[in-house]
């Protein structure tokens, strides 16, 4: 049967490329700024692009903080992607101003420790025993990155029993979160090729 995946439209993310990927990964995919449709989908997909203030500013004046909260306490299917991840965590620290985040993860965002900024590009990544995103890709593929900022102490990540992929720019930082039903990749798996690809069908065959 054909998952049903919204792509969570509040005004921030490559929602068109989202939606072409996911649709060649086999999905029925929906662009929409309807909460009521999010809710109800198979799965959400939260895309997000630019600062994390900005995005947060897009979620609450859509109002779908709550949306994607209760999805993850259901147990019912939510990616993340780049900043659509970032903004799962607690908080977000740019140019020291601090933003308050959605809180379903812990830890924080700030800007990665590293020489050359943005990091753009093509990056390895090292998952965990156990992953379900990235089963079956070989050790050394590469997924396309675009971010200044990101979760560097993956410490509160472990203690609550996420599997944590990393990768290394200037300093080991988080590249893809998994517990439960909340998946997240900072990376975009929609411009990284087919190994993009695998990791967006792994995903979505998570999905009831």
């Amino acid at each position: 049967m054909t998952k049903r995946i919204v792509v969570l439209d509040y005004g921030s993310g490559n929602l068109r490329s989202a939606e072409r990927a996911l649709e060649h990964a086999g999905a029925d995919v929906t662009v929409t700024d309807d909460l009521a449709a999010a809710a109800d989908a198979d799965g959400l997909v939260v895309p997000g692009v630019g600062a994390f203030a900005a995005c947060m500013a897009g979620i609450e004046a859509l109002g779908a903080g709550p949306v994607i909260a209760d999805r993850v306490a259901a147990g019912r299917p939510v990616l993340g992607i780049c900043v659509g991840m970032q903004v799962f965590f607690e908080h977000g620290d740019e140019h020291g101003v601090v933003t308050k985040g959605l809180g379903l993860l812990p830890g924080g965002v700030t800007k990665l420790p590293a020489d050359r900024l943005p990091h753009m590009g093509w990056n390895t990544v090292a998952p965990p025993a156990g992953s379900v995103l990235f089963a079956g890709l070989p050790e050394d593929s590469r997924f396309y990155f675009v971010h200044s900022y990101g979760v560097v102490d993956p410490g509160a990540l472990a203690a609550v029993g996420a599997r944590v992929t990393t990768a290394h720019h200037g300093t080991d930082f988080v590249a893809a979160v998994e517990r439960g039903s909340l998946s997240a990749a900072q990376f975009h798996p929609e411009k990284s090729a087919e190994t993009g690809a695998a990791l967006l069908r792994n995903w979505l065959a998570t999905v009831d």
